[in-house]
């Protein structure tokens, strides 16, 4: 079968009936490279270009972006009910893979309509599927405690931010923090407690992150790790500074602290120009998070 034209798909998707967004995840940022007509009353004219994570906030808020942004980084297929405007749809992600790629470049994300032809039942078990198989990429990307990112899942998407910076010239900025005194802690309130602690420090670090886009994850211990890619050293800094004190304002107890009666961490900031780093992405990693003090 020969290559269908651009010109011809273009058509043929800007007349679908579903409301239809096609998105390049293989730039940063991951800009919406395309939206048929339908998409209009969901999403507005103007969002050729925007970030997807960023449109996908804007429609259906902060959390659902953020369970967005980690299965498009998965590479997987699922979907997320959504009401906007009184209406139920099912959001519905989908990697485009060209024949001889390796990686996902291209996301379709298109709403269907529960009136739509498909029968509830179908799309009911569809979309249960969809959730089963996202559950099991979860408990293998998932760290237990906090259900944030595990060490070997951040790797992943760090390697991957890394490679499309790197092709578009672009920094990565990555946080690293520690609990301070954290063994103290334990010693104190023991195991329980301290789980307890490492689940509201990752929520609050979480709740702390500028865009949908950005990654945080747990990749062992009393550390937690910050993936943003914004290029500002002096704003990540003051990022980085605004959750040390979101933390501080728990106010989980902290006896045994010898800087604070309340857990606090400390942080080490770098920003990488991934284009003329002499080192690699897993040695950078590595390097950095060798840094951080006790």
């Amino acid at each position: 079968m020969k290559l269908v034209k651009r010109d011809i798909l273009e058509q043929v998707l800007a007349s679908t009936t579903e409301p239809l967004l096609i998105v390049n995840v293989g730039q940063a940022d991951w800009p919406v490279a395309f939206a048929n007509s339908a998409f209009s009353p969901i999403g507005g004219d103007d969002v050729a270009g925007k970030p997807f994570a960023d449109v996908i906030e804007e429609i259906a808020g902060r959390e659902l972006a953020l369970e967005v942004s980690e299965t498009v980084r998965s590479g997987q297929e699922t979907s997320f009910p959504v009401e906007f405007r009184s209406r139920e749809y099912l959001l519905v992600l989908k990697p485009l893979l060209l024949s001889g790629d390796k990686t996902v470049r291209n996301y379709a994300a298109y709403w269907r309509s529960s009136n739509s032809s498909t029968t509830a039942d179908g799309a009911e078990m569809h979309h249960a599927l969809l959730k089963a198989k996202r559950r099991i990429r979860d408990l293998s990307r998932d760290d237990p405690i906090t259900g944030l990112l595990n060490g070997g899942a951040f790797r992943e998407v760090f390697e991957h931010d890394w490679a499309v910076a790197a092709r578009d010239k672009g920094r990565l900025s990555v946080v690293v923090f520690r609990l301070n005194e954290f063994d103290a802690y334990i010693e104190v309130f023991g195991r329980h407690a301290a789980d307890s602690c490492l689940r509201r420090v990752g929520s609050a670090i979480r709740r702390c992150l500028r865009r949908a886009s950005d990654v945080v994850a747990r990749p062992d211990g009393a550390c937690f790790v910050a993936l943003s890619h914004a290029s500002d050293e002096h704003g990540v800094r003051e990022f980085a500074a605004r959750i040390s004190a979101a933390v501080r304002e728990l106010g989980l107890h902290h006896p045994r602290s010898g800087s604070s009666k309340f857990v606090t961490v400390n942080f080490e900031v770098a920003v990488a120009d991934t284009a003329n780093e002499k080192c690699g992405a897993a040695d950078f990693l590595d390097t950095l998070l060798g840094t951080v003090p006790e």
